[in-house]
């Protein structure tokens, strides 16, 4: 008998609720400085995990939760670019 596979888990830093890692959107500060979304979940750099929900976002930038979690200011453009892929528009 094998044992079930370990599904790796991650904490949203808007609504603070621990979900599979696949199912939360990865945002990566670069070792270059930029803050970018990771769609794989494989770029070097400190990331932070957010709900596919707009409110969690909001509640992210308002807390300075996403802010804190990477270390670094974020700016309007990369709101904008969070705010558009979480609405439905996409962001490659």
């Amino acid at each position: 008998m094998s044992r079930p596979r370990k599904i790796p888990e991650r904490i949203c830093i808007g609504c603070q609720e621990k979900r599979p890692k696949r199912e939360l959107l990865r945002v990566v500060r670069t070792p270059q400085g930029e803050i970018v979304i990771d769609l794989t979940g494989k770029k070097s750099g400190r990331g932070a995990y957010l709900c596919k929900d707009p409110a969690c976002l909001q509640k992210a930038l308002k807390g300075k939760g996403l802010e804190k979690n990477l270390r670094h200011p974020i700016s309007p453009q990369v709101v904008e670019e969070l705010t558009e892929y979480l609405t439905g528009g996409r962001v490659d």
